[in-house]
C-alpha cells in the first residue's frame, strides 16, 4: 500500500514504531513533516458508475496511525470549535497515533451517537479541518476519516456501551428519528431520562434513510447507529405521523414533561414553470426516496421500478442536487446534466461531491436556468429549456447574484427531470398545535437551546429556524445543545 510517506530514509514501519513507542521524545510534535495528508482509497470510477456500493473505502490502521500523527497536540485546539458537537479532535487523535482505537472511540462516542455517518457526510472541510492549524502550512488534518475509521473499527468488533444513570422517571417524546431527534434520544437516555422516538416513516434515520444515497451512507450504517441508541434505552415508534395519529397537546396529557421536534423538511420547492407536472418530473425528495428507500436501484428485487431514460437534468447546486445526479447515473442513464444559476464557485454542494460527479462523467451546466419544461404528445417531459445568467452583486447570502441575459436560450434533451431546489417543513405539526410560532417558511421558531413559544416544546434541525447551513452535523449540533437544554428543565423546572 502506498502511504504517501515524504522520504526519510526510514520506512513505513520504522516510522509508525517511531511514533508508537518514542510519543514522549520532546522532537515528537514535529514527526509530523514526515507524512503528507492520507487519502482515502476508492473504488475506480469504471466500477463505481455501475452500483451502488460504498465509493470511499476507509483508511486501514497503519494509514490511520500515519495520519493521526501529523495532529500537531494543540494546547489551545481550535478544531474543536468547529465541531458543531464539540468533540475532542486532538484527545482521540492522541489515541490514534498510539494504536488505541478502543479509547479513541470511546472519546468520540462522549460527544457524538452517531460517529459512522458523521464520518462519512459531514463537511469537516468547512468545520472541523477549517480550524486545523495544519492547514496553515499545508493540509489540514483528515478528521472526519478519522472518524470514520474509529467507527467502523467499533462497529466491526462490537460497540462497548457506555455507562447509563440512574432512571429518572422523567419521560420525553422525540418526534423524528432523523440526525437532531437522534442525538437528542442519545443524549437524554445516557441521563437517565424515559425516551420514546416517534417516526412517521416505516423505517427509521428521517433523511439518514431517505436522503442520502447508499453509496455515500450505507444503510446498515444508519441501522447500526440506530441501534445503538436503541440500547442506550430509547424505544422507537414507526409509522407514528404526530399530528394524526396524536397531537403534541395529547403527548403531554398522556405524561410526556418534554417533547422534541426534529420532524425536518421534506416539502420540496418547486420552479413555479411551464410543464412542471409532466410525466418523468419529480422532486429529489420522491426521487431519492424511491431510490434510497424503497430500493427501486435493486428493481425487480424490490417491486418498486423508477423510470429514467437516457438523458436525466438535475437544476440545483446543493449535495442533494449531487446525490440526485450520482443517482441517476447508476441507474443506467447515459448523461446527466447539472443545470445551476451561478457559477462553479458559488455551489452549496460540498467540493468533495462536485469532484466526485465530476470524475464520474456528470455534465454541468453553470449560469444557467430552467424557462420551461417541454413535453410530448403523450405528456412525458422530453426536452428542457434553458437561459442563460450572468452574475451581478452579492444579494443577501453573500454570493453573488444571478440575471439572465436576454435572448440567450438553448434546449437539452432529457427524459426525466430532477429538481433539487431546496425543501421546507411539513406544516402538519404547526397547524394542529396552539400558541406554537413559526416563520414565514413555516419552521417552528426556537432559540440557541431550542426553546420554542410554547414551554415544555423545543426544536432542532431543518424544521428549525436559525440554520446557517442544512447539514446531518448542524442539525446535530442542535440537537445536543437542546438535550442539554431539556435536561435541565426536567431536573430543575426552568425553562
Amino acid at each position: 500500500m502506498e502511504l504517501n510517506k515524504i522520504d526519510t530514509g526510514i520506512s513505513t514501519k520504522e516510522m509508525i514504531l517511531n511514533i508508537v513507542l518514542y510519543k514522549e521524545d520532546p522532537n515528537y510534535p514535529t514527526v509530523y513533516r514526515y507524512f503528507r495528508r492520507q487519502e482515502m482509497p476508492k473504488q475506480p470510477i469504471v466500477e463505481r458508475i455501475k452500483n451502488f456500493n460504498e465509493v470511499a473505502l476507509g483508511f486501514e490502521p497503519d494509514q490511520a496511525i500515519m495520519e493521526a500523527s501529523r495532529c500537531l497536540q494543540c494546547q489551545d485546539p481550535q478544531c474543536r470549535r468547529g465541531c458543531p458537537v464539540g468533540i475532542n479532535i486532538t484527545s482521540f487523535c492522541g489515541y490514534v497515533r498510539e494504536g488505541n482505537f478502543d479509547k479513541a472511540i470511546s472519546v468520540i462516542r462522549e460527544s457524538n451517537s452517531l460517529p459512522a455517518i458523521c464520518g462519512r457526510v459531514c463537511p469537516q472541510e468547512s468545520q472541523c479541518e477549517a480550524y486545523c492549524a495544519m492547514g496553515q502550512t499545508g493540509s489540514p488534518l483528515a478528521i472526519g476519516a478519522l472518524e470514520r475509521f474509529l467507527a467502523d473499527y467499533e462497529l466491526k468488533k462490537g460497540i462497548t456501551m457506555p455507562s447509563i444513570a440512574p432512571i429518572t422517571g422523567k419521560k420525553v417524546a422525540v418526534i423524528g428519528s432523523g440526525p437532531a431527534g437522534l442525538t437528542v434520544a442519545g443524549d437524554l437516555a445516557k441521563l437517565g431520562h424515559i425516551v420514546s422516538i416517534f417516526e412517521a416513516l416505516h423505517t427509521p434515520g428521517g433523511v439518514l434513510a431517505y436522503g442520502i444515497p447508499e453509496f455515500r451512507l450505507p444503510k446498515s450504517i444508519v441501522a447500526a447507529e440506530v441501534d445503538y441508541v436503541k440500547r442506550l434505552g430509547a424505544k422507537l415508534e414507526t409509522n407514528m405521523v404526530i399530528g394524526k395519529i396524536f397531537t403534541i397537546d395529547e403527548l403531554v396529557e398522556m405524561g410526556y414533561q418534554a417533547i422534541f421536534l426534529g420532524t425536518g423538511a421534506g416539502s420540496p420547492y418547486f420552479l413555479s414553470i411551464s410543464g412542471e407536472n409532466l410525466n418523468g418530473v419529480y422532486s429529489a425528495n420522491e426521487f431519492l426516496t424511491r431510490c434510497n428507500l424503497m430500493k427501486s436501484y435493486l428493481f425487480p428485487e424490490y417491486d418498486t421500478p423508477l423510470i429514467v431514460g437516457k438523458e436525466v437534468v438535475v437544476i440545483g447546486g446543493g449535495n442533494v442536487t449531487m446525490d440526485s445526479a450520482r443517482t441517476a447515473l447508476r441507474l443506467g442513464v447515459e448523461k446527466v446534466h447539472v443545470v445551476y444559476r451561478r457559477s462553479e464557485q458559488e455551489m452549496p454542494a460540498r467540493r468533495e461531491e462536485v469532484l466526485n460527479a465530476k470524475d464520474e462523467g456528470i455534465l454541468f451546466n453553470f449560469l444557467t436556468y430552467p424557462l420551461r419544461l417541454i413535453g410530448n404528445s403523450r405528456g412525458w417531459v422530453e426536452k428542457v429549456e434553458c437561459g442563460m445568467m450572468e452574475l451581478c452583486e452579492p444579494d443577501e447570502t453573500g454570493r453573488r447574484r444571478p440575471v439572465p441575459i436576454p435572448n440567450h436560450s438553448f434546449t437539452i434533451d432529457a427524459q426525466t427531470v430532477i429538481i433539487a431546489i431546496g425543501q421546507g417543513p411539513n406544516p402538519l405539526l404547526s397547524k394542529v398545535t396552539k400558541d406554537l410560532e413559526t416563520d414565514r417558511d413555516g419552521r417552528f421558531i426556537a432559540d440557541e437551546w431550542g426553546r420554542t413559544s410554547k414551554r415544555g416544546i423545543w426544536s432542532g434541525g431543518d424544521v428549525a429556524t436559525g440554520w446557517a447551513d442544512a447539514t446531518v452535523i448542524n442539525a446535530m449540533g442542535t440537537g445536543k445543545r437542546a438535550a442539554s437544554s431539556i435536561h435541565q428543565f426536567l431536573t430543575t423546572g426552568q425553562w
